[in-house]
Formats: C-alpha cells, sequence, structure tokens
C-alpha cells in the first residue's frame, strides 16, 4: 500500500532557522546549504535517479554532523527517512527515524508543524517496516500540533489521515481505517480534483476492502483511482509519474494487468522527458 511520503517530502521545514533557535544548542561551526541540496535532490528525483539522491543525502548528513549543524542535519534526516523507505533499506530508515526525533526534542521543536510532519514521516517509516503499534503514538502526536495550529481542512490534514489509516489497516482497526481514509479524501478533493494524492488513498481504500473481503468496493476504488490518474488536467511531473509507478503493481495485484502497463508506461515517459 501507498503513502503519501513515498513522493511528497517535507522541504524546508526548518527554512529560515531564526524562531527555532536554542541556545542550549552548541553553535556549529558552519551550515550547510539547504536550499541548494534541496533544489538537486528534486533534479534526481524527477528523473528517477534514486542512486545519485542516496548519495547526495548521505554526504551532506556527514557534512551537517561536522559542523555541528543539528537543524541542517533535521533536514536532510526528514529526507532520508523518505529516502530510506522508498529504497527499502530498513535498518538505516529505522535509524534516521529515531535520529530525527532526537533532534526535534533537542532543539525544543516538539510544537513546530514542520517538525510534526518529519515526525508524521517517521511514523509512517515505521509502519512501513513492521512497527505500526510504534507508529501510533507519534500520529497522536502529529495531531495534537496539527490540530493546535491548523485548520480542519489544511492539506497536511490529508496526509495524516492516510499514513495514519496505513497503520490502522495493518492493526486489523479497519473501521477505524476507513473513516480516516474517507476524511482524507473529502480534504484532498477539496484541494483539487486532479490531485494524485487521491488516486494514492483510493487505492489504499481497495488494498482495505480487500483485507475485509468486500469485493464491490475494491472494483470502485480502482476505478475511481484510474479515474483521477486520466484526467487531462493533472499536472504531468516528476511526482505524477513516481505516483503511477506505486500505483501500478496494485492494479496488477487486482488483475488489472492493461493498467499497469499504461501507468509504468505513463511513469517512464516523464522520467526520460525530465
Amino acid at each position: 500500500m501507498l503513502d503519501p511520503f513515498d513522493f511528497k517530502e517535507p522541504h524546508c521545514a526548518l527554512c529560515g532557522g531564526k524562531e527555532f533557535y536554542n541556545p542550549q544548542i552548541a553553535s556549529p561551526s558552519g551550515r550547510i546549504p539547504i536550499k541548494r541540496i534541496i533544489e538537486k535532490l528534486d533534479g534526481f528525483f524527477d528523473k528517477n535517479d534514486m542512486e545519485n539522491a542516496g548519495k547526495l543525502l548521505e554526504y551532506w548528513q556527514s557534512e551537517a554532523k561536522s559542523l555541528k549543524d543539528k537543524e541542517g542535519e533535521l533536514e536532510i534526516d526528514s529526507e532520508l527517512i523518505g529516502f530510506y523507505r522508498k529504497t527499502a533499506q530498513k535498518e538505516k530508515g529505522l535509524a534516521v527515524s529515531e535520529r530525527a526525533l532526537e533532534l526535534i526534542f533537542a532543539l525544543g521543536l516538539e510544537s513546530s508543524v514542520s517538525a510534526a510532519t518529519i515526525v508524521l514521516n517517521a511514523a509512517t517509516t515505521f509502519k512501513a517496516f513492521g512497527f505500526a503499534e510504534k507508529a501510533l503514538p507519534l500520529y497522536d502526536r502529529v495531531f495534537a500540533v496539527y490540530k493546535a495550529n491548523l485548520k480542519n481542512d489544511d492539506p497536511l490534514f490529508g496526509g495524516f489521515y492516510n499514513n495514519k489509516a496505513l497503520a490502522l489497516t495493518d492493526l486489523g482497526k479497519f473501521s477505524e481505517a476507513e473513516e480516516c481514509y474517507k476524511k482524507a479524501l473529502d480534504i484532498t478533493e477539496k484541494t483539487s480534483p486532479a490531485n494524485p494524492d487521491i488516486a494514492v488513498t483510493l487505492v489504499n481504500m481497495a488494498h482495505l476492502y480487500h483485507a475485509e473481503n468486500n469485493k464491490d468496493k475494491i472494483t470502485d476504488c480502482l476505478f475511481d483511482a484510474f479515474g483521477v490518474l486520466n484526467r487531462e488536467d493533472s499536472v504531468k511531473n516528476g511526482y505524477y509519474a513516481f505516483v503511477c509507478t506505486k500505483c501500478a503493481p496494485s492494479f496488477a495485484f487486482f488483475g488489472y494487468d492493461v493498467i499497469e502497463k499504461q501507468l509504468l508506461g505513463r511513469a517512464s515517459e516523464i522520467y526520460e522527458r525530465n
């Protein structure tokens, strides 16, 4: 199953830095160039060049540590959390998630929306690597911060509900998961009916209904998801391509091999063009 953080990482969560300054943290001897790093990283992701994306992130993680640039390290760690999840590197993914949580505490960022989004990313990684129970308390932390700072229809809540639903599904809490998915859809559809995130949630719901043996709802979800991806007003960028590659195996799983090939073909064309 999918989650938005497979393709939609929090960028520059701490850009600016002043509001997060903590005098108890040792002054860094330098700062890593976050903006330029993220721009370079986006270029690799647009081409699906995961090898160079990983090298870039690991190099700058090491540089941030050597400079004692903890804000910069947290920025890089937030990207590595998703990268290691996408590339199925379990041990590294779990370790960097734990480190990011430590840095958030050390920097006094527990009430920051940007940091809460990193916590959400870490929780998603714990769930992805088999620790759904460990993820649930982290989702509660995220919800508390979002609730205190955001409107109920803020797009960040869409990602939150989708990711929490994934963990609930793994734990067999199907009715709670379905409720979360519906909330995610309601929020995301208001943002844009062509948003590929809608397809992600619908595909996830198909897997939920498969676990419940509800075949009729599976078909409805899959064809609604394909309809979203077929919209002419969808932006056909690297983000869209990644969603296609992640949704494709689910269509194959449910017997729609032709749709799988179509989606993979679209993604390949976009990556080659980029």
